[in-house]
């Protein structure tokens, strides 16, 4: 249930968005935009990192995006990427990754959960596959994925309703 006064027949995701707090809401909006638009981190790198930060957040609506599907930009890379790549994206040992894929997501989880883990080791592990621009990048688009994915999940405007049903397949 949102945790705002939401209007009888209004989206929840899109009041807070569109009618809320529009001076701040408007330019995340454009940076959220940027991110998917204007990155040019491989898709899967790009959602290695994205579902990391979805997982921590446990944002619905970001565990359910499919960047390929879900960005008309980056249609044309929907064959790189399978729902098993989404199923593994908690196992970085998993051996379907490359190096940059399992970087990207080791990334975004400490930059989640434990950037003061980010020792000298790690960083010369990110320094020798990402050039700074590309680690400046997917700092910004982590950063985004973080506070945006947070802010749905906090305010509850992320999805369907979280309580499970008696009768429900994810019931108990």
């Amino acid at each position: 249930m949102p945790r705002l006064a939401v209007a009888a027949g209004q989206d929840p995701l899109m009041q807070v968005w569109v009618g809320s707090a529009p001076d701040l809401t408007v330019p995340a909006a454009q940076l959220s935009a940027a991110v998917y638009e204007k990155s040019t981190l491989p898709l899967r790198e790009f959602e290695a990192a994205r579902v990391r930060i979805a997982q921590i957040n446990d944002c619905a609506l970001c565990l359910g995006w499919r960047s390929a599907r879900d960005v008309a930009s980056r249609a044309p890379e929907a064959d790189s990427i399978d729902e098993e790549f989404y199923a593994h994206i908690g196992d970085l040992t998993w051996d379907g990754f490359s190096e940059r894929e399992a970087l990207a997501a080791e990334f975004a989880g400490l930059f989640a959960t434990d950037h003061l883990a980010m020792d000298d080791a790690f960083w010369a592990r990110m320094r020798a596959a990402f050039t700074d621009p590309e680690i400046v990048e997917l700092s910004v688009c982590v950063g985004m994925w973080l506070s945006q994915g947070r802010l749905n999940r906090v305010l509850d405007i992320d999805g369907p309703c979280r309580v499970p049903m008696p009768d429900s397949p994810i019931g108990g």
